[in-house]
């Protein structure tokens, strides 16, 4: 049981459920319950579910708050329902939101990240490592280009939504996450608006989210929403000069990688669609936001 005391961490932790995985769910708040540095505040989102009655709830510290949305609102929707909901109380400075089907295995997680945000003024988004339960990280989420080491932490350029933390004031100033994307893209959104303000995303792999391993093609919408949603993200966030390259590189990639004719056809229905839809605000990064993320080792066209 956390022993950090109700209120005094100023950390939250927020976790959207899909409604198909209870015992994961009750896996995960146990292990959050477990945690050697008390989250002040809880808030379990039911997206478009009912929420089941977690037999952990009355052994969680501090607050509690159970959302059950009318209808799923995708992974950026129902995170910002829980931060809506964190608004009404004071005391949070930090949020930690995790995958319903994620797992904290260590119990310093939630105090190391408070040293983190504590121990760096300007520090806006910590990422976690998510590795299975053979201890393995993909490289897909590891947030370098090509094959990184996984336990190299550092300043980055993006960061995993399936566990991360966010300091309350960056979001006031950067905005909420897209929840028009429904998923694929929104923590790239959310990054590169923070970079631009002149926050920093710190890669922490001592941080570790066990995750069970999964492909992200998995989801039938995922090739249209993926190709739709980086339309979407190049036209709200780049300058315009870079629009055509950034586009222009991810086709020919989608053509080398895709092995599915379905997934192609797919693919390229959703950056028609991407294309044709409105595609939100518009408020492309400075160019000496470009040059910090190329020198960080992803300029925004990769």
């Amino acid at each position: 049981m956390g022993h950090g005391g109700h209120g005094a961490s100023g950390i939250a932790v927020a976790v959207v459920t899909m409604g198909n995985r209870p015992a994961e769910v009750e896996a995960l708040l146990e292990s959050v319950a477990e945690q050697d540095l008390a989250p002040a505040r809880i808030v379990v989102v039911g997206n478009g579910c009912p929420l089941p009655d977690h037999g952990t709830r009355s052994a969680l510290p501090g607050e509690v708050t159970l959302l059950e949305l009318d209808e799923n609102l995708g992974c950026p929707g129902g995170r910002n329902a829980a931060l809506r909901a964190l608004r009404e109380f004071g005391d949070v400075d930090v949020v930690v939101e995790l995958d319903d089907d994620g797992l904290l295995v260590d119990a310093g997680v939630l105090r190391r990240a408070r040293e983190l945000f504590d121990a760096d003024p300007r520090l806006g988004i910590v990422g976690f490592r998510i590795a299975d339960e053979n201890g393995e990280t993909q490289q897909r989420h590891v947030p370098r280009v090509g094959s990184s080491d996984p336990m190299r932490g550092g300043y980055v350029t993006h960061f995993l939504g399936g566990g991360h933390a966010l300091r309350t004031t960056m979001l006031d100033e950067v905005g909420d996450w897209p929840a028009e994307f429904f998923f694929a893209h929104e923590e790239t959104d959310l990054a590169w608006r923070a970079a631009d303000a002149g926050w920093r995303i710190l890669y922490a792999p001592e941080l570790l989210l066990r995750h069970p391993k999964t492909s992200p093609a998995r989801h039938a919408i995922y090739y249209r929403v993926n190709a739709r949603n980086r339309v979407w993200l190049v036209r709200r966030r780049l300058p315009l000069l870079l629009v055509p390259v950034h586009l222009g590189i991810w086709v020919l990639l989608t053509l080398a990688r895709t092995r599915s004719r379905a997934g192609l056809r797919a693919w390229f229905g959703g950056f028609v669609e991407g294309l044709r839809e409105p595609a939100g605000e518009r408020r492309p990064m400075r160019w000496r936001t470009v040059w910090r993320l190329t020198r960080l080792g992803r300029p925004p066209v990769i």
